[in-house]
Order: C-alpha cells, then sequence, then structure tokens
C-alpha cells in the first residue's frame, strides 16, 4: 500500500502518531528541548555515545508523558557544515525504512529544523519514499511492510505541496523501474516489456509496436541479429508524448533505453557466474518508460519521443555469429566480432531511426559495458555526447539528484580501434578502451545530432544496500531525466 503524505500546521507535542522523527544536527540535540520540560529532561540523560547526531545514526525511544507522539525518533544529519539535499534523502531513507521495519505505521516529520537550514523537507520526503520499496512478487507470503501515514508538521504552502507531488509522482516512476527490472525474464519478455509500454497510453501518450516483419522492412539489419538466437519476438516499442502546452513546432527530445530483456552473451556466451542479473539489461528501456508514466502524470508541457529496442540475447542454431556482417538501418556494414557487444547494436538502429523525428536531442540510456562497473563500481554513470549544452545540463541534473554522472572523452583515435578490413564498422575494438570504443561505435550513428550516451552498467544493480536503495534494481536513470526535462529542457535549444 502506497504511504499517504499529508501537511499538517501543529506542533510537535501536540501531534499524535507512532512515532514523530526528528532530524538532528551533529552535536546539536538540545534543539528539541522546547518541544516539552519532560523531553528537554529526557534528552539531558542522552550521551554522546548513545546518539550524537553523526548523518544516518538512528535513536529511537519512547515518548515522555507530556507529549502525544508514543515515540521520538531521532536521525542524524552529520554536521551543519555538510547537510546537503543528497544528506537529507539518505536521512529520510535510513528513518524511513528503520520505522517499517518495526512495523511503526502512522508517522510524524518535524520539519522546522529542515527549513532553519534553508533546505526542503522534500527531499528527506524522496529518500524515505525510495527506502520502502520492496519487491516480493514472487513470494508466496507477502510480509506487509511500510509506513501507511507521514505527516510533516509544517505551514502548509502550495510551493511545498507541489515539491511533496513531484517528488511522489519521480518515487512512483522509479519504482515502476525497478519492478520491471526485476521481474525475471521469463516473465520479463520484450512482448510483455511491450505490453507494459501499452499500458501507459494516454489521450496525450501514444504507443507503437514494430514487430519482426515491419523492422526487416525498414532495414533494421543490426537490431535484428541480436534477436535471432531467440524464440522471443523482438518488439521495437515507440512512445510519444505531448504535453498540451507543447508547440507542434517544437523538436522533440528523443530516450532510447536499451531493453535486452535478457543476455546470455550470445554465441560469445558470458560466464555462468552472475549471469542470472542479465535481467537487467533492459534497464534503460524500463528508466525511459518510468520517465514518461512520469511526464503523463504530471502533464509536463513538453514533446518527447521514446524508443526501445527490445529483444533477448541467446545463442540458437540461428543465432548471429562471430565474423558476421549484418547491415545498420543507416546502410552501414558491422563486422561482429563478439555477440556480447550487442547493445550497440540494437541501439545503432534505435539512433537512426530517431532521427526520423527531427529531434532537437537524443539520451540513450544503456547498461552497456563491463567495463564501466570495472571503472567505476556502484558509483557512478559513464557519460559521453557530442554536445557540450547537452552534457553540461545532464551533469548538474545529476549532481541535484545524486545520480552522478562523470564525463569521458570521445577522441577522435578511438574511431581506429572500431576499423574493420571488411566492413564499414566493427563491433568491438577490444579489451582496451572499451567503455569508450562503445560509445565511439554509437557516435558513428548519431554524428551530428546532439546526443549523449548513459552507461548504466555499473549503476542499475546494487549488490549492496544503500541509505535509500534496497539490493536489486536501482532505477537509476528516472529521477536524472526528470530532473533535466524539469530544469533544464526548457532552455535547451
Amino acid at each position: 500500500m502506497a504511504m499517504n503524505l499529508t501537511i499538517k500546521n501543529v506542533k510537535e507535542r501536540q501531534f499524535p502518531c507512532n512515532a514523530l522523527i526528528l532530524p538532528v544536527v551533529e552535536g546539536e540535540l538540545d534543539y528539541y528541548s522546547k518541544i516539552s520540560p519532560e523531553t528537554h529532561s529526557f534528552l539531558k540523560k542522552i550521551s554522546t555515545e548513545e546518539f550524537s547526531g553523526k548523518h544516518n545514526e538512528v535513536l529511537l525511544i519512547h515518548s515522555p508523558k507530556d507529549i502525544k507522539p508514543q515515540r521520538l525518533l531521532f536521525i542524524g544529519l552529520g554536521k551543519k557544515t555538510d547537510i546537503s539535499p543528497e544528506k537529507l534523502r539518505q536521512a529520510g531513507g535510513k528513518a524511513a525504512a528503520y520505522l517499517a521495519e518495526r512495523g511503526i505505521k502512522k508517522t510524524g516529520l518535524s520539519t522546522s529544523l529542515i527549513e532553519s537550514l534553508k533546505l526542503s523537507s522534500s527531499d528527506f520526503i524522496e529518500g524515505s519514499l525510495l527506502s520502502l520499496y520492496k519487491f516480493r512478487k514472487y513470494l508466496k507470503k507477502e510480509k506487509q511492510y511500510g509506513i501507511d501515514i507521514l505527516t510533516l508538521l509544517a505551514k502548509p504552502s502550495q510551493l511545498l505541496k507541489e515539491k511533496l507531488i513531484w517528488a511522489k509522482t519521480a518515487v512512483d516512476a522509479v519504482n515502476f523501474a525497478r519492478d520491471l527490472i526485476n521481474t525475471p525474464s521469463n516473465d520479463m519478455t520484450p512482448t510483455h516489456l511491450a505490453k507494459t509500454a501499452l499500458s501507459l497510453r494516454k489521450k496525450n501518450l501514444s504507443v507503437k509496436v514494430l514487430g519482426r516483419i515491419e523492422a526487416e522492412k525498414l532495414g533494421m539489419g543490426a537490431y535484428l541479429s541480436v534477436s535471432k538466437g531467440s524464440h522471443q519476438p523482438p518488439k521495437f516499442i515507440l512512445l510519444e508524448y505531448r504535453g498540451k502546452k507543447s508547440s507542434s513546432k517544437i523538436k522533440p527530445l528523443v530516450l532510447i533505453g536499451k531493453s535486452i530483456t535478457f543476455d546470455s552473451g550470445g554465441i560469445s556466451l558470458k560466464p555462468s557466474e552472475n549471469m542470472e542479473k542479465m535481467k537487467d539489461d533492459m534497464s534503460g528501456g524500463a528508466a525511459v518508460l518510468g520517465i514518461f508514466k512520469a511526464v503523463s502524470e504530471a502533464e509536463l508541457p513538453i514533446h518527447i519521443v521514446g524508443i526501445l529496442p527490445a529483444t533477448e540475447n541467446l545463442p540458437g542454431g540461428s543465432a548471429t555469429k562471430p565474423g558476421d556482417i549484418v547491415k545498420a538501418l543507416d546502410g552501414k556494414t558491422i563486422e561482429i566480432i563478439n555477440t556480447d557487444a550487442e547493445g550497440r547494436l540494437v541501439l545503432a538502429d534505435a539512433i537512426t531511426y530517431a532521427k526520423h523525428f527531427n529531434p532537437s536531442a537524443i539520451i540513450d540510456i544503456a547498461t552497456l559495458t563491463g567495463a564501466c562497473t570495472i571503472t567505476f563500481g556502484n558509483e557512478a554513470i559513464a557519460m559521453m555526447g557530442n554536445n557540450r549544452e547537452l552534457l553540461d545540463k545532464i551533469k548538474k541534473s545529476s549532481e541535484r539528484t545524486y545520480e552522478r554522472a562523470w564525463e569521458m572523452p570521445l577522441f577522435d583515435e578511438y574511431k581506429d580501434y572500431l576499423k574493420s578490413d571488411i566492413a564499414d564498422i566493427k563491433n568491438t575494438g577490444g579489451r582496451s578502451g572499451s567503455l569508450i570504443t562503445a560509445a565511439y561505435f554509437l557516435y558513428e550513428f548519431a554524428q551530428d545530432t546532439p546526443w549523449v550516451h548513459l552507461d548504466i552498467a555499473s549503476t542499475a544493480w546494487i549488490d549492496k544496500e544503500k541509505p535509500y536503495l534496497a539490493k536489486g534494481a536501482s532505477g537509476i536513470g528516472v529521477r536524472l531525466i526528470l530532473d533535466f526535462i524539469a530544469k533544464e529542457l526548457k532552455t535547451f535549444s
């Protein structure tokens, strides 16, 4: 059940709830002594060894008798000079998860300290909402988990209401994407992904699905070469959203999400260890669907197009083999050196197809390279592109959302890595520089169209729980691009 968010202009001592969350600056626990005389006495007894307000430090106590909350949950924000929107998100996630695990359903949040720091409580709430996600679809007995009500103790304002609505819309979109990614590939097939896209249709959001025959007629040889080893039919999924106030003359932003619903590597078979995680190879496509869900629900006045080239990459009697040559949608011939370098093949045809919309820009989101994980661990998105303004704007959004992107170079010399003796280009330049050569392959198809590539291979799946992200699918890219759309796209030309 989704958490119900409310705002009430009431004092902390007067709000009846199972637990009241009190954010604390490190070393300043006495900030809440003013709540009541008994609270003041309680706080004087707490030693710094028990709780000092270090970032994400938690202390839950039963309340003194002279106030209405049953419990007080102190959550540390860290040193005042270090507190940021991301620190608030993390603290919100830690606090909400802590209470949810203890079955506490009705909670409140004191916002006065956050407001005094000139920060927004919506960031704390965003972290809280993100932390309550659990994927339990396949459990025989699904344990009830979560917080039913979280009330912000604050003076209601239109701005705060709008920020909370946007935070909830964004988190719902992230969780929508996480559900898709976490679903095993026997259920999450290209057909199922297409049906999910079709379920998003609205008056201002159209969806079209091209099958194998349509793709063959168009000449999508690169995309179709990946699908040849699978019995599951490929689905080239197209979404288009036009906001009510968006002019028909405005060029659309095109979002492309890699949508390999399972990647075995094909004939160039991956090692068996961790192969079960390859259901996440459609994380880019899931992110794009999440973005469209949020944008249409918020009715943003923009024009965007989404492309999901969905297929499986499996070995089989009809599978593409190393050494084969295929022709892409733009007419280029590609020598297949490694069938596990399949993501760039489906994206190449998707980028070429995107140009039919005369886009203002193309952003592709893809779990593209193992080299990305080797380079960044689980901490950053690799970003490359051909347009300085677009790159800078996405970088700013990445800093605001903490879905951090780090730019890598696209030097002209990398083109030589992809030279083929018998085709226009080969699909991999080998291990040396493989994070960048994969992107350079895509650059060959984007050419002069403003384009940014986001390699999310290092961040799409989390093996170690984070303050507001559970293990498994992260849904990364959704909040990043939504922030870009909301804050930056209106000024992009």
